[in-house]
């Protein structure tokens, strides 16, 4: 029988998550962080405000009390924006259980402490109740996974039982998921694709073509590579589903929120009138200043993501931006 589900965030992504484990039946409760939003989805049985046109099973308990939602629940899918990660943790701290399994759905960087999110999870969560963690990520998009449409994902942890538990859990059809031992190459792959994303949308944006786009996400791929090395990762994750599989389809997929942040931003909007009018949350913007920062701590060469910060921060054109990086020094590949 399969271990009850606490998903703790109802954005798209989270109610996916919701609506596919059900479908797959899985028990399964929904934390709502806005009572209103709460209560009109259990009315409706739709979260019209994050994921339209979607029904969520009548299986799925949704509620807006994190204990409510937590109780007897030995698997909790933490899908809360990186922004706000952290306090939701704290608050749900309180409630937490012996052995309780977190896994991570989030694809960002924490910026005053540059951390990870699974190392969010492991700072908050007190270390005598023996939190396992784990992450899940990889190229999907919450509209098509809420569908049912084919997705194959990565559960990554250092723990092999507890991966290996967690894919048979959370594996549902149409919705596949691979083992991968590296942590810290997935959340890195997941979290700086991000800022790729833009770039590549701020190439459309200014009425570029195929090879620079295309260039762009290779070269990213490259910086992302670095950085995950250098933060102990493994090379060869960034080769897979949670790096290059991810790159890609953030940078060309059409729902892609960072991509169109990119091409405004391209197209000469400034970014904070284009985040005034997004109702979710584009992780690239937040994720470049962490990025960047931490590239800097550790000496990593990050050429695109420095003018992406300087783009997002400093005022830099985007058309500028694209020309510093053509006319860098010539250098082998």
């Amino acid at each position: 029988m399969s271990s009850p589900i606490a998903i703790i965030g109802a954005g798209g992504w989270g109610t996916a998550l919701a609506v596919t484990m059900a479908r797959a039946e899985r028990p399964v409760r929904l934390w709502v962080h806005e009572p209103k939003l709460a209560a009109a989805m259990i009315e409706t049985r739709e979260n019209a405000v994050y994921l339209p046109s979607v029904r969520i099973p009548d299986t799925v308990r949704i509620s807006n009390f994190l204990a409510d939602v937590l109780e007897g629940r030995p698997i909790v899918i933490v899908a809360a924006p990186s922004h706000v990660f952290r306090s939701v943790l704290t608050a749900l701290a309180p409630l937490a259980a012996p052995d309780m399994i977190f896994v991570s759905a989030v694809k960002g960087l924490e910026s005053q402490t540059l951390m990870r999110m699974s190392e969010v999870i492991e700072d908050v969560i007190p270390a005598q109740l023996a939190p396992k963690v784990a992450v899940i990520s990889g190229p999907a998009f919450a509209p098509e996974v809420a569908r049912g449409e084919p997705t194959a994902l990565v559960v990554a942890s250092p723990s092999e039982p507890l991966r290996m538990r967690l894919q048979a859990e959370l594996s549902a059809p149409r919705f596949r998921l691979y083992t991968n031992a590296d942590m810290t190459g997935v959340e890195i792959g997941a979290a700086v694709k991000n800022v790729i994303a833009i770039a590549a949308g701020a190439a459309v944006g200014l009425g570029l073509g195929s090879n620079a786009i295309a260039a762009l996400i290779t070269r990213g791929l490259v910086e992302i590579t670095r950085l995950a090395v250098a933060c102990g990762a493994r090379r060869d994750t960034l080769s897979g589903l949670a790096g290059l599989g991810d790159l890609v389809l953030t940078s060309y997929g059409p729902l892609s929120r960072n991509r169109r942040v990119g091409i405004a931003l391209g197209q000469g909007r400034n970014i904070e009138e284009i985040l005034s009018s997004m109702r979710e949350v584009a992780e690239g913007v937040r994720t470049t200043q962490p990025t960047v920062e931490m590239a800097r701590k550790l000496g990593v060469e990050m050429p695109i993501a420095e003018k992406m910060y300087s783009v997002l921060y400093e005022g830099l054109r985007p058309q500028d931006a694209i020309n510093d990086l053509m006319e860098r020094k010539l250098r082998e590949e």
